[in-house]
Formats: C-alpha cells, sequence, structure tokens
C-alpha cells in the first residue's frame, strides 16, 4: 500500500466517532439566528414593521428613514449575539454563494471608534459585477455591479457575521445572479394563479408556489478524500475500479445510520434549526455512504435560499466531523449518484393546495383546472425544462439506474390517467364553435379526496404527480434550484395566462357558463399534450423509440440541452412574462456553455495527471519487480525459465498493453483538447468538448481500472472504492 494511502487509511480508522450530545427541543431553538417575523414584532416599531411586512406581501419599497430603523434593529439584536461583521449574501452564477464581510466598527475621530450599521448598507451594496459570470453583459473595465436587500427572504446570523439575502444585478440592471430572474418568475406565476383561482373562489388575493427539495449527498473521510486528486479537484473519481460489494445487496438504503454519520446529522440539524432551515426527515440512501435529508415545504424563493445555504452549512459541519460532503451527481462508478428532488405545488392565501383534489364536483374541476395547465406547460416546454437542470456532472447521472432519462415525460398514475380518459371522452369530435358539451360534474367528482397512496410511484419519471403536488425528479445534486424552478414557475404562468384568455373568449363569444367553457379548454389540452404522459419504464429502449415517435426530445448531453434556452420560444415567452430580457437569456447560455466547456477541460487535465503521474509510474515499478522476479527464475532454472514464469512474462505485456493504451489516450485527449481550445464559438466549443474530448476518458479509465486489479495492492497509489465507500 503507498505511503500516502497508508496513512490516510490509518487517520480515517483511527478517529473516534464524535460524542453525540443530547438532544435538545427542536422547536425550542428554531429560528433563533433568523430576523424572522417574531423578532421583528419585538424589535422593530409598529411602522417599521408594517413596512417590510408590506414590501413582502405586495412588493412595496421600503423608505430610507425606514430602513435606517431596521438597520439598527437588526444591528443590535446580531450584536448580542455576538456578531461582528455584516455581509450581502447572494448568488451568481458561479453555482455558489458570495459574501463579502464588513465590519460594524467605524472610526469617528479624536481615537473613537463606535459600531454602525445603517439603512445606506442594509439595502445596497457594491460588488464587482466583472468578476463574476456574466456571459458578456460586463466589460472587465465596467465592473460596476450591485446588490440590493430581499425582504422577502429573512436576515439570519451565521458565524459571528449577519447574513442579508440580496438580489445581484449589474451597473445596467441586468440579472447576475439566480435570485432575481425566480423573484420575478414567481411574481408572474401568483399573478396567472389568482387570476384562474378566482373562477373558484373570488377571495383569493395571493397564489405562492411551494417547494420541498431533497437533498442527496455522500459523506466520505475527509483523509481519505486528500488522497484522491480527482475528487479534491472535480468531485468526483475519474477513475476507480468498482468494489467486489457494491449496493447489490440493497442494505445499506434505510438502514442503521453510522454512528459517525449521525453524530454529523445531529450537529447539521442543530445549525439548521438555529438557521430556520426546517429539516425534517434523514436517511441512508441507496449506495454506501449515501444519505438524504429533506425539510418541511416551504415558499419557493425561501426554500432555495434554505438549499443554498445548507450546502454551505453542510460542508462547514462536516469539517467539524473530518468528513468531505460530495454533492457530484455521480462521484462514483457503479453506484447510485445524487439527485435532488424538487417537489413543487401552489397554494392560495386561503390555505388551499391547488394541487390537492377536493371534496366536491367544484374543488375538483378547480385541481383538475391546474393539474392539466401544469402537464401542458410540461408538454409544451419539455426541451426548456430538459435544459434547467442540465450540466456536466448531472450527465453523467440522467438515465443511470437511480434517476430518470434525458426525456422528460410526466407520470400521474394509472387512476388519473383513466380520469383524464374518461373526460376526454365526455363529448366526441372537436368542440366546434356553437357546441355546448354536458359537463358532468359527477365525473369530476369522482376523483377522491386524498390521492397520497392512490399513485404507485416511478422512479424512473423525470416529473410525477405525487397526490398534491409535482416532483421534478431530474434535478441534479449540486443545482442551485432556482434554475428548475425559474423555468417550472414560467411556463405554468404563461399556461394559465393563455388558459384564462381561451376560457375567458369561450364565455364572451361562445355563449358558455364558466364551468363549461373550463371543461372544454380542458378537455382539449388533455388530447394536445397526451403525449407526455408516460407510466412506465424509462430506462427501457422500447420507451425510447416511444418517445421519438411521439416527437419527444431526448438531449443526452449538456451542450445539445442547452440550445432551448436560447430558441425564440424560450425568448418570447420569458420576454413576454418579464422575467428575463434577450440579453439576460443569451448571457446565461453562455455561461452555462463555458461552464460546461471548464467541467470538462479541468477533468481531463486531472485524469491526464493522475493517468502518467500516479498510474503509470505505479504500474512500471512493479512491472520492474516482477522483471527482477523472472530474471531470479532464469537465474535459477536456466534456458527453462519460460515454464517458470509464464504468469509473470502475461502480466508483464498485459502491463505493457496497458501502459502503451494509457499514454496513447491521454496523448490523444490532449489533442483533441488542444483543437477545441482554438475554436472560437462557445457552442461549438462546447460540442468538441463534448464528443472528442470526454469519450476519451472512458478509455483511459478503462485501462486504469484494469490495472488497479493486476498491481500489488501495496504499491497502489490510489484510495480504492472499498475504502472510500465501506470507512464508516
Amino acid at each position: 500500500m503507498s505511503t500516502l494511502r497508508f496513512h490516510a487509511l490509518k487517520e480515517s480508522l483511527n478517529r473516534e466517532p464524535k460524542k453525540i450530545n443530547e438532544e435538545v427541543k427542536r422547536s425550542s431553538i428554531f429560528g433563533q439566528h433568523v430576523f424572522d417575523e417574531a423578532t421583528m414584532r419585538q424589535c422593530l416599531t409598529k411602522d417599521a414593521y408594517d413596512s417590510v411586512v408590506d414590501a413582502i406581501e405586495n412588493g412595496t419599497k421600503i423608505s430610507r428613514g425606514i430602513a435606517d430603523q431596521i438597520a439598527a434593529a437588526m444591528k443590535d439584536w446580531a450584536m448580542v449575539k455576538g456578531v461582528t461583521h455584516y455581509t450581502h449574501w447572494f448568488q451568481p452564477l458561479t453555482g455558489a454563494t458570495a459574501e463579502k464581510h464588513d465590519a460594524f466598527f467605524e472610526t469617528i475621530g479624536n481615537g473613537l471608534a463606535v459600531e454602525k450599521f445603517g439603512g445606506n448598507q442594509l439595502v445596497q451594496q457594491e460588488p464587482d459585477a466583472s468578476s463574476f459570470p456574466h456571459g458578456g453583459i460586463r466589460n472587465t473595465f465596467e465592473a460596476r455591479g450591485y446588490t440590493a436587500w430581499d425582504p422577502t427572504s429573512p436576515a439570519f446570523i451565521f458565524g459571528t457575521t449577519l447574513c442579508i439575502p440580496t438580489v445581484f444585478v449589474s451597473y445596467t440592471g441586468e440579472a447576475l445572479d439566480y435570485k432575481t430572474p425566480l423573484l420575478r418568475a414567481l411574481q408572474v406565476v401568483d399573478k396567472a394563479a389568482v387570476a384562474v383561482a378566482k373562477y373558484f373562489d373570488k377571495n383569493v388575493k395571493k397564489v405562492n408556489a411551494s417547494l420541498g427539495w431533497e437533498q442527496e449527498y455522500f459523506l466520505i473521510d475527509k483523509a481519505l478524500v486528500a488522497s484522491r486528486p480527482d475528487i479534491t479537484l472535480t468531485g468526483r473519481t475519474l477513475l476507480g475500479h468498482s468494489s467486489a460489494k457494491g449496493q447489490q445487496l440493497d442494505d445499506h438504503y434505510f438502514g442503521t445510520i453510522p454512528n459517525r454519520a449521525m453524530a454529523y446529522m445531529r450537529d447539521l440539524e442543530t445549525e439548521c434549526m438555529l438557521l430556520g432551515i426546517p429539516v425534517k426527515t434523514r436517511h441512508n440512501e441507496v449506495a454506501p455512504n449515501q444519505f438524504e435529508l429533506a425539510p418541511i415545504f416551504e415558499e419557493a424563493n425561501l426554500a432555495v435560499d434554505h438549499n443554498s445555504l445548507l450546502m454551505d452549512v453542510m460542508e462547514k459541519i462536516a469539517e467539524r466531523h473530518n468528513f468531505k460532503v460530495l454533492f457530484h451527481e455521480k462521484p462514483f462508478a457503479g453506484v447510485n449518484g445524487s439527485g435532488k428532488h424538487n417537489n413543487w405545488s401552489l397554494s392560495t392565501n386561503t390555505g388551499v393546495n391547488l394541487l390537492a383534489p377536493g371534496t366536491t364536483p367544484m374543488s375538483n374541476l378547480q385541481f383538475l383546472t391546474f393539474f392539466v395547465n401544469t402537464i401542458k406547460a410540461v408538454y409544451d416546454n419539455e426541451e426548456l425544462l430538459r435544459a434547467s437542470i442540465a450540466s456536466a456532472s448531472n450527465d453523467h447521472r440522467l438515465g443511470a439506474n437511480e434517476a430518470p432519462p434525458a426525456i422528460i415525460s410526466v407520470f400521474i398514475g394509472e387512476q388519473l390517467t383513466k380520469v383524464l380518459q374518461e373526460l376526454e371522452g365526455v363529448t366526441k369530435g372537436k368542440l366546434s364553435p356553437q357546441e355546448k358539451t354536458d359537463l358532468k360534474l359527477n365525473v369530476v367528482g369522482k376523483i377522491p379526496e386524498i390521492l397520497l397512496d392512490n399513485t404507485d410511484r416511478n422512479r424512473t419519471s423525470p416529473f410525477a404527480f405525487t397526490g398534491n403536488k409535482f416532483e421534478f425528479r431530474a434535478v441534479g445534486s449540486t443545482a442551485n434550484c432556482a434554475n428548475p424552478m425559474t423555468v417550472l414557475n414560467s411556463i405554468v404562468a404563461k399556461q394559465l395566462i393563455d388558459f384564462k384568455e381561451e376560457v375567458d373568449l369561450l364565455i364572451a363569444k361562445k355563449d358558455l357558463k364558466k364551468d363549461e367553457a373550463i371543461f372544454n379548454v380542458l378537455r382539449e389540452y388533455i388530447k394536445h399534450s397526451r403525449s407526455i404522459l408516460f407510466e412506465g419504464n424509462g430506462y427501457s429502449d422500447d420507451w425510447q423509440k416511444e418517445a421519438k415517435k411521439r416527437g419527444l426530445s431526448n438531449n443526452k448531453t449538456t451542450p445539445q440541452a442547452l440550445k432551448a434556452r436560447i430558441s425564440n420560444k424560450t425568448i418570447s415567452m420569458f420576454e413576454g412574462l418579464g422575467v428575463m430580457n434577450k440579453v439576460e437569456i443569451e448571457a446565461r447560455y453562455e455561461i452555462e456553455v463555458e461552464e460546461y466547456v471548464n467541467h470538462i477541460q479541468i477533468e481531463g487535465r486531472v485524469l491526464g495527471d493522475i493517468a502518467r503521474n500516479h498510474v503509470i509510474p505505479t504500474a512500471v515499478k512493479y512491472q520492474n519487480i516482477l522483471i527482477e522476479n523472472v530474471r531470479g527464475l532464469k537465474d535459477i532454472y536456466g534456458d527453462n525459465f519460460k515454464d517458470y514464469a509464464v504468469e509473470q512474462l502475461i502480466l508483464i505485456k498485459d502491463i505493457s498493453d496497458r501502459i502503451e493504451a494509457i499514454n496513447s489516450g491521454v496523448t490523444q485527449m490532449i489533442n483533441e483538447r488542444k483543437l477545441a481550445n482554438k475554436i472560437k464559438d462557445t457552442s461549438k466549443k462546447a460540442n468538441a468538448y463534448c464528443e472528442k474530448v470526454k469519450p476519451m476518458f472512458d478509455e483511459i479509465r478503462y485501462h486504469c481500472d484494469k490495472l488497479e486489479l493486476l498491481i500489488d495492492d501495496e504499491l497502489w497509489p490510489l484510495t480504492k472504492y472499498r475504502e472510500l465507500l465501506f470507512t464508516k
């Protein structure tokens, strides 16, 4: 065993799990580090409190005088808890969070100083816009950008810093973050959903999109990760032979949580409670050393912020427990990767989940309205929805044994499929201008009140109805949820706007009652969208063929998928809704394509380095040992030595062949990378990396992994899968 690998394993195995502290009552500490509504009631004047609530609920601006009051109250509250600094906490298009800490401390002359934090510092700051991904919106010499306070997401304390959630925009006003388009999308889906919900209840004044994410992740010992350059630099293993035992016994899934992992989880959950992140569920996932946590559903903007914050917190807590958290969608070949299922629904201010069937025909008609419109929105925009979860890392997961395929389809279950089929056939033929429809509300009323247990689950479906919500299962574990949530809420908003226009037109011009008009439009939508509905095995070859017949896209790679981002249809929709303008849309496309290129480029460089500087020298060293062994046999047996060295000679040749294959593969990969780097067009460069550079990874890896089986375990320089996945 190599020295580095030996010490890594020794350090890992000698670690004692941290003592698990006695459980505290979760509810007693929930939100203690959050400047939430309860805290604001205590700390703010009535005018200041009302102003913040009005800004949250109605989007009104907060005056500078009130902002000064709020800032002073925030500072006083935070300093009591030991806070010394503040930061605007935002989510640039890097995929990570960003923060710049400033102290409350200021000098006032004569050697005196005070703690100061005013409305100006609360409301706006000015980070360097050109230093973050901007897709050409900003020139390097035009650096100005602004972060602006988002009062809909409460400030929180992390460590000794007051963190203020903000949006991030350029000097010219374009969004340079994930939050801004999401907030716009949530506003338009609110307005569109309220307009439709008023068909059924005039008291509806607001509709919130809710989100419940499920975060999957791996916990790997930090010392073992340090011995793997590929994990350290790329977040995944670029080579490594599968362990004899993997997940085939299904013994890890929902099993007893290992003590060390449990200590980590309890520490993490305590921190989450203080930060107001309502984590509820924890369990072992399918792969060894893979786990999942999930929260209670929240309003989508807050849920997205909480997930981004959680990923930061998870990494910091992992350091305390000598773990490394791996969020990569596929860190290990041959075992399940990780997703971040996004559970989405719409709820009214009157307390009604619009995707939950009710007890009366009319409430069921309301459910059907939002249910069918969502299905149609997905059908009409399936390529854009696929693009919203595209990344170099998620490409490894989509279509594997634990994840849905790249083909977007909707699973609704056998019972609801029958309901839609029955509703579609209420009248025969296409609706004529004079035709009135037998509405048959008794048919609509057949939908039961609770569907949670009335449909099976389909793990192969990328977009599945699960009783009272849709679960977007294709989202990757590293993703910022704002990306798919911006797209989903936007396409549903656009669909609801179109739906209302059609219904109102039928009411005005076709002499139909409201319910009849709603039903007739829904019936046509059911016919139009039936191709997106699929109840079978999404992994099968038959589905690939069937999906092609249905006209559904199958964009298996990120460069293919991202093209939908800049289609005329996409640009028209986002601009029409006011979610993003053309400049913002094209900038995001450029950023995501460039990010793909950079990821593949980094992985190629790391793989080449490991192959030539770790694997090949180790193979040569072991080969020399074999050669010395053969020479010794020749000294003993003379010309008959070959009779006693058959296996050694075969092994020597096998190693030589593998070394040659690896070296030539790395050379070819480097040459392809050089050719790709000369391409100026970003899209074409991404295609070259995808089609020419990336395929070499598997070829190089294949021979490296074969050498791992041939070479003496004591010499192999890299920590093996069995050690990474089964060291607790």
